[in-house]
């Protein structure tokens, strides 16, 4: 278990990490279930802020939407101590503001931000909260549950199929390649959490998410002759909020019940 107890001692923080690092190559395959506790964390705010919310008013109102996806946006911030989102930052700044394979990397590991990474930081955060106001009460919680699963997914994905662009840095640790059975099992994850939670329409998500992560990690790819551990969190975040978008795009132009548990197709 010291693979899973790496996973989110990694991904989020909770201080449940091993003593010893020797678990971080065998973390990769429990991304996706990491990804799943920090979804259940989420639905259970997002339910708790629409049915606490009437214990204190006389008159059934519900929860200001702007402002309960703008905590919920938060709160994934900090459930991940901003690990993902600090590596999409540099990403921008090097990948959008460097001209050379070395002056990237050189910005990758320098501490300063930029206008890039501003503009960039901004601009994904106001595409979350967004997509989370226009999710319908109906299908939130289900999104969710398994958004957070399939942007872990997207990093497990990357981690095995492309390079790793230096001989030291963060992600390191989960070299080297070539387990290609916890590819496996997080993908059997991810399809499990996206059926079960958004039924087959998820798969819709579940495929951006794996086109975006393609993408991205193709990119930066040819621009650094690898990935990096910034490139991981970029990937996690860019298709996080691609998941969301997409989520929030089918409630609207197909039904608000589009995306819902799997088992609700049968009743």
């Amino acid at each position: 278990m010291n693979g899973l107890r790496s996973a989110l001692g990694f991904l989020t923080i909770l201080p449940v990490a091993p003593r010893y690092a020797g678990g971080l190559a065998a973390a990769r395959g429990w991304f996706p279930v990491a990804g799943l506790l920090l979804g259940v964390v989420l639905a259970g705010a997002d339910l708790l802020m629409h049915w606490g919310y009437p214990l204190f008013t006389d008159v059934y109102r519900p929860f200001p939407p702007l402002l309960s996806a703008a905590i919920l946006t938060v709160l994934l911030v900090a459930l991940t101590r901003a690990l993902h989102l600090d590596g999409f930052m540099d990403c921008c700044d090097a990948l959008l503001g460097g001209f050379s394979r070395e002056r990237r990397l050189e910005i990758l590991r320098d501490s300063h931000v930029g206008a890039f990474a501003v503009a960039g930081v901004v601009s994904l955060l106001l595409v979350k909260v967004a997509a989370l106001t226009a999710l319908p009460p109906v299908g939130r919680v289900w999104v969710l549950l398994a958004v957070p699963c399939l942007s872990r997914w997207a990093m497990l994905l990357v981690l095995e199929l492309f390079p790793y662009a230096r001989r030291d840095g963060i992600g390191v640790p989960f070299q080297p390649r070539g387990g290609r059975w916890q590819l496996l099992a997080g993908l059997c994850v991810a399809v499990a959490v996206t059926l079960a939670f958004t039924g087959f329409a998820g798969l819709a998500l579940m495929g951006m998410v794996t086109i975006v992560a393609l993408g991205i990690a193709g990119w930066a790819s040819k621009l650094l002759g690898g990935v990096t551990g910034d490139v991981y969190g970029a990937v996690n975040e860019i298709s996080e909020a691609a998941a969301l978008a997409l989520a929030a795009i089918l409630a609207f132009a197909v039904s608000e019940s589009f995306l819902q548990p799997i088992h609700r197709l049968f009743w």
